[in-house]
């Protein structure tokens, strides 16, 4: 009885399965899904390569010092980084009076509860990046963890900051209605294609690098990626080194408890 039970059940669930991948299909058939602009002109972000990329990937610290660059230069503005302190900057290879100095370059708040005041001094290498005191309209993200944050990460970063560029003519004749509004910008790596931040990096040179590398907008752009690579997962390396050192254990513990195991039981599989 039992069995004749589970047998109905089971031809029940798939009846009602087949009847919904049924329906389903006559659905698209009969009214397949309109078109939209942002499934026409949306563009999956660019093949870009880090050093940080792969099981055997490592920070570049130039690279990283380079992006840095960028951000305190062109992304500051607007952009904080509140996870990261500035003693975290040691990690980069700034010693400690580079980021004692770097720190005082910030004005950090600070709430006085006696007074109900909001003061600022300058920062030490022990407070974090300050909030942005943004003026414009909405509130740009904060960018520590970014490319945690945004599917395929740095490689979303970059396209974003090299896609800035005019509506293509085919999206206007075909969606005339999208044309991009006043004070929002276009750029097809975008979700709904129209950004409100305009383009920050927009030509070569914007940033003079110490290490003498050729700062082109590709470069910068790569290079400030790079940057919040590492301000999203600042041990990287570190779990990398630690990884390999557990697969080696295991691999070396399973070859011990084979050896063991042929060792104990080799003799007794003929009683």
């Amino acid at each position: 009885m039992i069995r004749i039970i589970s047998i109905l059940v089971g031809l029940f669930f798939t009846t009602a399965l087949l009847w919904s991948f049924g329906n389903g299909a006559a659905a698209f058939i009969a009214e397949p899904p309109v078109a939209t602009v942002e499934h026409e002109f949306h563009k999956h972000p660019k093949e870009v390569h880090f050093a940080s990329d792969g099981a055997f990937g490592k920070f570049d610290h130039q690279q990283l010092q380079r992006g840095f660059q960028v951000y305190k230069e062109v992304c500051a503005a607007c952009h904080s980084l509140r996870h990261v302190a500035f003693r975290d900057l040691a990690a980069l290879g700034y010693n400690e009076d580079e980021v004692k100095a770097i720190a005082k370059g910030f004005e950090i708040p600070a709430y006085n509860p006696a007074t109900g005041e909001v003061k600022t001094s300058p920062g030490t290498s022990t407070d974090y990046f300050p909030p942005v005191a943004y003026g414009g309209q909405g509130s740009p993200p904060d960018l520590s963890l970014i490319t945690k944050a945004r599917h395929d990460g740095a490689a979303y970063t970059y396209s974003l900051l090299t896609g800035y560029g005019p509506q293509p003519a085919e999206l206007l004749k075909q969606f005339p209605e999208a044309k991009t509004p006043e004070g929002l910008h276009f750029n097809p790596y975008f979700a709904n294609l129209n950004i409100a931040m305009p383009a920050p990096i927009t030509s070569d040179g914007q940033v003079t690098y110490a290490d003498g590398t050729k700062a082109t907008v590709d470069q910068m752009s790569k290079d400030v990626s790079a940057f919040l690579i590492w301000t999203a997962e600042p041990k990287l390396d570190k779990r990398k080194q630690t990884g390999w050192a557990v697969l080696g254990f295991l691999l070396f513990a399973t070859v011990l408890a084979y050896m063991a195991y042929r060792n104990i039981w080799a003799g007794k599989k003929g009683h």
